[in-house]
Protein backbone atom coordinates (compact mmCIF):
# COMPACT_ATOMS: atom_id res chain seq x y z
CA UNK A 1 0.00 0.00 0.00
CA UNK A 2 1.18 3.38 -1.20
CA UNK A 3 0.19 6.86 1.11
CA UNK A 4 1.09 10.48 1.09
CA UNK A 5 -0.09 13.01 3.42
CA UNK A 6 -1.69 16.23 1.56
CA UNK A 7 -2.58 18.75 3.81
CA UNK A 8 -2.60 16.45 6.79
CA UNK A 9 -4.71 14.04 5.69
CA UNK A 10 -3.70 10.30 4.63
CA UNK A 11 -4.40 9.65 0.58
CA UNK A 12 -3.91 6.16 -0.70
CA UNK A 13 -2.84 5.54 -3.94
CA UNK A 14 -0.86 2.73 -6.24
CA UNK A 15 1.37 2.71 -9.40
CA UNK A 16 2.06 0.32 -11.84
CA UNK A 17 4.66 -0.18 -14.60
CA UNK A 18 7.24 2.04 -16.17
CA UNK A 19 7.66 5.12 -18.51
CA UNK A 20 5.00 7.75 -19.11
CA UNK A 21 2.56 9.14 -15.99
CA UNK A 22 -0.57 8.55 -16.43
CA UNK A 23 -3.58 8.82 -13.82
CA UNK A 24 -6.88 6.78 -13.32
CA UNK A 25 -9.73 8.26 -11.15
CA UNK A 26 -12.83 6.26 -9.80
CA UNK A 27 -16.26 6.52 -9.22
CA UNK A 28 -18.60 7.02 -6.96
CA UNK A 29 -19.35 3.42 -6.39
CA UNK A 30 -15.82 1.93 -6.22
CA UNK A 31 -12.40 2.91 -5.75
CA UNK A 32 -8.76 2.57 -7.35
CA UNK A 33 -9.12 -1.24 -7.29
CA UNK A 34 -11.00 -1.93 -10.57
CA UNK A 35 -8.31 0.20 -12.61
CA UNK A 36 -5.87 -2.56 -11.79
CA UNK A 37 -6.43 -5.18 -15.05
CA UNK A 38 -6.19 -1.86 -17.08
CA UNK A 39 -3.10 -0.90 -15.30
CA UNK A 40 -1.40 -3.87 -15.73
CA UNK A 41 -1.65 -4.38 -19.43
CA UNK A 42 -0.27 -0.67 -19.85
CA UNK A 43 2.39 -1.24 -17.11
CA UNK A 44 5.41 -2.17 -19.83
CA UNK A 45 4.78 1.68 -21.18
CA UNK A 46 3.38 3.71 -19.10
CA UNK A 47 3.45 4.40 -15.19
CA UNK A 48 -0.17 4.29 -13.79
CA UNK A 49 -1.05 5.65 -11.00
CA UNK A 50 -4.69 5.05 -9.18
CA UNK A 51 -5.72 7.32 -6.11
CA UNK A 52 -8.74 6.67 -3.92
CA UNK A 53 -10.85 10.20 -3.05
CA UNK A 54 -11.23 11.37 0.18
CA UNK A 55 -13.92 9.02 1.62
CA UNK A 56 -13.24 6.36 -0.28
CA UNK A 57 -11.00 2.97 -0.69
CA UNK A 58 -8.60 4.21 1.90
CA UNK A 59 -7.99 7.25 2.02
CA UNK A 60 -9.35 9.38 5.30
CA UNK A 61 -12.74 9.81 5.21
CA UNK A 62 -12.84 14.38 5.89
CA UNK A 63 -16.74 15.59 4.80
CA UNK A 64 -15.49 19.17 4.30
CA UNK A 65 -13.63 17.84 1.28
CA UNK A 66 -16.40 15.37 -0.71
CA UNK A 67 -17.04 17.74 -3.66
CA UNK A 68 -16.54 18.10 -7.20
CA UNK A 69 -13.63 21.12 -5.97
CA UNK A 70 -12.40 19.05 -3.12
CA UNK A 71 -11.37 15.99 -5.59
CA UNK A 72 -9.94 18.69 -7.55
CA UNK A 73 -8.22 20.16 -4.94
CA UNK A 74 -7.14 16.63 -3.61
CA UNK A 75 -5.89 15.68 -7.86
CA UNK A 76 -3.57 18.89 -7.39
CA UNK A 77 -2.17 18.65 -4.57
CA UNK A 78 -1.10 14.27 -5.14
CA UNK A 79 0.03 15.74 -8.52
CA UNK A 80 2.35 18.08 -6.74
CA UNK A 81 3.58 15.79 -4.23
CA UNK A 82 4.64 13.20 -6.76
CA UNK A 83 6.16 15.54 -8.90
CA UNK A 84 3.86 14.57 -11.81
CA UNK A 85 3.28 17.34 -14.75
CA UNK A 86 1.98 16.31 -18.47
CA UNK A 87 0.41 13.93 -17.93
CA UNK A 88 -3.07 12.10 -19.48
CA UNK A 89 -6.06 11.25 -17.14
CA UNK A 90 -8.61 8.80 -17.64
CA UNK A 91 -11.65 9.21 -15.36
CA UNK A 92 -14.73 6.93 -14.82
CA UNK A 93 -18.65 8.71 -13.41
CA UNK A 94 -17.17 11.21 -10.43
CA UNK A 95 -13.69 10.53 -11.70
CA UNK A 96 -14.55 12.16 -15.58
CA UNK A 97 -16.16 14.92 -13.75
CA UNK A 98 -13.11 15.61 -11.69
CA UNK A 99 -10.59 14.96 -14.93
CA UNK A 100 -12.69 17.28 -16.77
CA UNK A 101 -12.53 20.12 -14.33
CA UNK A 102 -9.08 19.45 -13.60
CA UNK A 103 -8.18 20.21 -16.92
CA UNK A 104 -10.25 23.28 -17.23
CA UNK A 105 -7.81 24.22 -14.03
CA UNK A 106 -5.13 23.00 -14.55
CA UNK A 107 -4.62 22.93 -18.57
CA UNK A 108 -0.55 23.22 -18.69
CA UNK A 109 -0.79 19.98 -16.57
CA UNK A 110 -3.05 17.88 -18.48
CA UNK A 111 -1.96 16.70 -21.92
CA UNK A 112 -5.63 14.74 -22.78
CA UNK A 113 -8.70 13.26 -21.33
CA UNK A 114 -10.81 10.10 -21.52
CA UNK A 115 -14.38 10.20 -19.67
CA UNK A 116 -15.80 7.04 -19.09
CA UNK A 117 -19.61 6.84 -18.50
CA UNK A 118 -19.07 10.18 -17.21
CA UNK A 119 -22.36 12.83 -17.03
CA UNK A 120 -22.14 15.55 -18.44
CA UNK A 121 -25.18 16.86 -16.49
CA UNK A 122 -27.29 16.43 -13.26
CA UNK A 123 -29.59 15.17 -15.49
CA UNK A 124 -27.69 12.29 -17.28
CA UNK A 125 -27.16 10.60 -13.40
CA UNK A 126 -30.13 8.05 -12.99
CA UNK A 127 -32.26 8.53 -9.51
CA UNK A 128 -31.03 5.43 -8.40
CA UNK A 129 -27.96 6.54 -8.00
CA UNK A 130 -28.47 10.78 -7.37
CA UNK A 131 -31.42 9.90 -5.33
CA UNK A 132 -29.37 7.46 -2.77
CA UNK A 133 -28.98 9.11 0.66
CA UNK A 134 -26.34 8.10 2.84
CA UNK A 135 -25.42 5.29 4.55
CA UNK A 136 -23.00 2.00 4.46
CA UNK A 137 -22.21 0.40 1.27
CA UNK A 138 -23.31 2.21 -1.47
CA UNK A 139 -22.63 0.61 -4.04
CA UNK A 140 -24.01 -2.59 -2.40
CA UNK A 141 -27.29 -0.90 -1.86
CA UNK A 142 -27.36 0.81 -5.31
CA UNK A 143 -26.12 -2.10 -7.26
CA UNK A 144 -27.87 -4.96 -5.62
CA UNK A 145 -26.81 -8.24 -7.08
CA UNK A 146 -24.80 -6.71 -9.66
CA UNK A 147 -22.22 -5.92 -7.08
CA UNK A 148 -20.90 -10.02 -7.11
CA UNK A 149 -20.14 -9.92 -11.30
CA UNK A 150 -17.87 -7.06 -10.40
CA UNK A 151 -15.33 -8.81 -7.80
CA UNK A 152 -12.56 -5.52 -8.02
CA UNK A 153 -15.72 -3.26 -6.81
CA UNK A 154 -16.65 -5.68 -4.11
CA UNK A 155 -13.92 -6.50 -2.38
CA UNK A 156 -14.03 -2.50 -1.34
CA UNK A 157 -17.05 -1.54 -1.65
CA UNK A 158 -17.68 -2.09 2.13
CA UNK A 159 -15.15 1.30 2.71
CA UNK A 160 -16.91 3.96 0.80
CA UNK A 161 -18.45 6.64 3.45
CA UNK A 162 -21.93 7.02 1.95
CA UNK A 163 -21.68 10.76 2.90
CA UNK A 164 -18.88 11.47 -0.12
CA UNK A 165 -21.44 9.70 -2.51
CA UNK A 166 -24.42 11.81 -1.63
CA UNK A 167 -22.28 15.05 -1.35
CA UNK A 168 -20.18 14.91 -4.44
CA UNK A 169 -23.19 14.28 -6.39
CA UNK A 170 -25.26 17.22 -4.75
CA UNK A 171 -22.41 19.63 -5.66
CA UNK A 172 -22.78 18.24 -9.33
CA UNK A 173 -26.12 20.33 -8.94
CA UNK A 174 -26.64 23.13 -12.17
CA UNK A 175 -23.04 22.18 -13.39
CA UNK A 176 -23.14 21.55 -17.54
CA UNK A 177 -19.99 19.74 -18.55
CA UNK A 178 -20.59 20.13 -22.21
CA UNK A 179 -19.75 23.92 -21.69
CA UNK A 180 -16.13 22.47 -20.56
CA UNK A 181 -15.72 20.50 -23.57
CA UNK A 182 -16.02 23.38 -25.53
CA UNK A 183 -13.54 25.05 -23.51
CA UNK A 184 -10.50 23.12 -23.98
CA UNK A 185 -8.47 22.46 -26.98
CA UNK A 186 -6.97 18.84 -25.81
CA UNK A 187 -7.99 15.55 -26.88
CA UNK A 188 -11.13 14.31 -25.43
CA UNK A 189 -12.73 11.12 -25.53
CA UNK A 190 -16.22 10.21 -24.64
CA UNK A 191 -16.68 6.48 -24.06
CA UNK A 192 -19.76 4.98 -22.94
CA UNK A 193 -21.27 1.36 -22.07
CA UNK A 194 -24.83 1.26 -24.16
CA UNK A 195 -26.89 -0.61 -21.84
CA UNK A 196 -25.38 1.46 -18.57
CA UNK A 197 -28.72 2.45 -15.99
CA UNK A 198 -26.96 4.80 -13.72
CA UNK A 199 -25.33 7.18 -16.60
CA UNK A 200 -27.26 8.76 -19.47
CA UNK A 201 -25.14 8.45 -22.43
CA UNK A 202 -25.45 12.42 -24.45
CA UNK A 203 -27.99 12.75 -27.37
CA UNK A 204 -27.20 12.85 -30.77
CA UNK A 205 -27.59 16.98 -30.57
CA UNK A 206 -25.03 17.08 -27.85
CA UNK A 207 -22.33 14.99 -30.29
CA UNK A 208 -23.43 17.01 -33.21
CA UNK A 209 -22.23 20.17 -32.08
CA UNK A 210 -18.78 18.32 -30.19
CA UNK A 211 -15.50 20.19 -32.18
CA UNK A 212 -13.09 18.25 -33.50
CA UNK A 213 -10.73 17.38 -30.67
CA UNK A 214 -13.51 15.95 -28.76
CA UNK A 215 -14.27 12.29 -29.55
CA UNK A 216 -17.48 9.79 -28.83
CA UNK A 217 -17.39 5.94 -28.45
CA UNK A 218 -20.14 3.71 -27.19
CA UNK A 219 -19.12 0.09 -26.02
CA UNK A 220 -22.16 -2.20 -27.23
CA UNK A 221 -23.56 -4.45 -24.95
CA UNK A 222 -21.43 -2.95 -21.72
CA UNK A 223 -22.91 -1.26 -18.49
CA UNK A 224 -21.24 1.05 -16.27
CA UNK A 225 -17.53 -0.97 -15.98
CA UNK A 226 -16.35 -1.23 -19.31
CA UNK A 227 -13.05 -1.84 -17.57
CA UNK A 228 -14.24 -5.30 -15.91
CA UNK A 229 -16.89 -6.18 -18.43
CA UNK A 230 -15.21 -5.78 -21.85
CA UNK A 231 -11.77 -5.28 -20.62
CA UNK A 232 -9.46 -6.27 -23.72
CA UNK A 233 -11.79 -3.93 -25.79
CA UNK A 234 -11.74 -1.40 -23.09
CA UNK A 235 -7.86 -1.83 -22.63
CA UNK A 236 -7.55 -1.54 -26.07
CA UNK A 237 -9.30 1.83 -26.95
CA UNK A 238 -7.46 3.35 -23.58
CA UNK A 239 -3.82 2.63 -25.67
CA UNK A 240 -5.10 3.87 -29.15
CA UNK A 241 -6.55 6.91 -27.34
CA UNK A 242 -3.28 7.34 -25.87
CA UNK A 243 -0.76 6.50 -28.63
CA UNK A 244 -3.37 9.06 -31.33
CA UNK A 245 -3.54 12.08 -29.63
CA UNK A 246 -1.06 13.88 -32.75
CA UNK A 247 -3.53 11.62 -35.25
CA UNK A 248 -6.91 11.36 -34.73
CA UNK A 249 -7.29 11.03 -38.08
CA UNK A 250 -6.58 7.43 -37.68
CA UNK A 251 -8.72 7.00 -35.14
CA UNK A 252 -12.40 7.82 -36.16
CA UNK A 253 -14.36 7.01 -33.04
CA UNK A 254 -16.76 9.85 -33.33
CA UNK A 255 -18.13 9.03 -37.06
CA UNK A 256 -18.86 4.82 -35.10
CA UNK A 257 -20.57 6.32 -33.13
CA UNK A 258 -22.89 8.59 -35.12
CA UNK A 259 -23.76 5.68 -37.38
CA UNK A 260 -25.04 4.15 -34.16
CA UNK A 261 -27.19 7.04 -33.76
CA UNK A 262 -28.92 7.11 -37.00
Amino acid sequence: MSAVILESSLVHYEALGRGKPLLFLHDWLGSWRYWVPTMVELASSYRAYALDFWGFGDSDKIQARYSVKGYVEQVALFLEQLGIRQLPLVGHGLGGVIALHFASQFPDWVEQVMLVNTPLTELAISRSLSGFSGGSNPAERILGRRLSTYQEVAMESAKTDGAAVVRSLHSMIGQDLTLLLEELEIPIMLLYGTQDTLIQMPDEKILEDLDYNVYAFPMEGVQHYPMLEATPKFNRLVLDFLLHKDNWDAFQVKDAWRRRMR
